[in-house]
């Protein structure tokens, strides 16, 4: 059994075959599949999606590339959605996807950092754990978490240091691995993924995004990928593709155990 811990399934390049998507997930093995929004405009949407397939599950949050077109209104907008539906059967599982970018050019980061310490003030609020954007933003992300500690998480598309890891590790987070491992000349990323500990490592697709090195960097990547994903993880650390498969699964139930209430027994197993 395998979790897909960061997929948009929402995205608009689903949007014509997405109910076979996330069927041929589950048959390729995939037991459950988070889907964090990204803006106030797919809050509904992500949630609605959670109600549609039982294998999948939703975080609410805003992403930081997606900042310049939110509002402070959006943060109340956050707040009463998890006022209202504490302790309910949909509740998100995570405040995300938020963070930081400093990777792409002409993004506020000024901006970028109200809405991320906003949030990190609900996810602790509400006792929830928080899918992280971290590209080229890991000591500032770091410095607010030890500021504003929250209930660890998930630092999505991982490619820090190992010191910045071990820091991570140490605040209860996991690290998010997927098709950027897959690229025999991405050493740094498979350095990472062949050496942190295992515990502390769980499998995503990031789909449509972040497609493996099969698909090519112009594909569109789905969760039915993550076998193959987690194969790769499994020929860098020298193991068997069950055990990094019982290993990743039970490092994401670890940090949300409600997750286990969603998962649909796959119709093919690792």
């Amino acid at each position: 059994m395998l979790i897909d811990s960061h997929c948009h399934l929402d995205a608009a390049e689903f949007d014509a075959d997405r109910d076979a998507v996330a069927l041929s997930a589950l048959n390729a093995g995939v037991a459950a599949i988070i889907v964090p929004s990204v803006h106030r405009a797919n809050f509904d949407i992500v949630r609605q999606l959670a109600q549609t397939h039982r294998h999948c599950a939703y975080a609410l949050g805003i992403h930081p590339m997606f900042v310049d077109g939110a509002e402070a209104a959006d943060i109340s907008v956050l707040t009463t959605l998890l006022e209202n539906e504490q302790g309910g059967p949909q509740y998100p599982l995570a405040v995300g996807e938020i963070g930081l970018d400093f990777f792409v050019e002409g993004y506020n980061r000024e901006r970028q950092t109200w809405y991320f310490v906003e949030q990190l003030k609900l996810a602790k609020r509400f006792d929830l754990p928080v899918i992280l954007h971290v590209r080229r933003s890991v000591d500032e992300v770091l410095k607010h978490l030890r500021q504003i500690k929250v209930k660890g998480g998930i630092a999505h598309a991982f490619n820090g240091s190992c010191q910045q890891a071990e820091i991570f590790i140490d605040m209860g987070f996991k690290l998010g691995f997927g098709g950027a491992m897959t690229y025999p000349r991405a050493l740094k990323i498979r350095e990472l993924a062949a050496t942190l500990p295992l515990e502390a490592i769980v499998l995503e697709t990031d789909a449509p995004d972040i497609p493996p090195e099969w698909l090519g960097h112009q594909g569109r990547n789905s969760p039915d990928q993550l076998p193959k994903i987690a194969q790769v993880l499994a020929e860098l650390r020298g193991l068997e593709a069950m055990q990094v498969a019982e290993i990743t699964t039970n490092n994401v139930l670890q940090l949300l155990p409600k997750i286990a209430q969603l998962c649909t027994p796959p119709h093919v197993l690792l």
